[in-house]
């Protein structure tokens, strides 16, 4: 659940920043090298997983309807089934707009260096626990979150008594 929110948020960022009028005006045509090599970052390094994470609860739930109305099921089966290709085209959609987003940010040959590496048996691995170090560094940092929180307001209070005021 927090791989999903985590991928979901990543999405909605650059969702937002694809939308923005000030993004769009300062993007630059990137060359099809520069594009390409931002495309390898973007796939290798598993960001575009997250849109396989949509797209596939979605196409689940839709079928899922067919449990509360069974005399759909195989008509609901076949519509999902033609509509899969093109829910593909959406998640290309979303690869390329990452891999623009990758080339206003890096050179090709920074790219070409990233991609070098999530291409080597270390970046795969890399890839491979991002996800499970992820849910732990949320999980952690609600804890850290919480404990740093009561941290100040107990020593926020005791500097405040040494003053002479109550913080409640």
């Amino acid at each position: 659940m927090i791989r999903n929110a985590s991928r979901l948020a990543a999405t909605s960022v650059a969702l937002f920043m694809l939308a923005s009028p000030a993004f769009a005006q300062q993007a630059q045509q990137p060359s099809a090298g520069h594009l390409a090599a931002a495309r390898e970052v973007a796939i290798s390094s598993g960001m575009t997983g997250a849109f396989d994470a949509m797209t596939g609860p979605l196409l689940n739930q839709l079928q899922q309807m067919n449990v509360t109305r069974p005399e759909i099921r195989q008509d609901l089966e076949q519509v999902v089934t033609l509509i899969r290709p093109e829910v593909e085209q959406k998640k290309q959609e979303m690869v390329e707009a990452t891999a623009r987003i990758f080339t206003t940010r890096m050179t090709e040959a920074e790219l070409k260096e990233v991609a070098a590496f999530y291409k080597s048996a270390v970046g795969q691995k890399y890839v491979q626990i991002q996800p499970g170090v992820l849910d732990d560094v949320v999980r952690d940092m609600s804890i850290w979150t919480q404990r740093t929180s009561e941290f100040i307001l107990t020593r926020a209070r005791e500097e405040m008594k040494k003053r002479g005021h109550q913080l409640n």
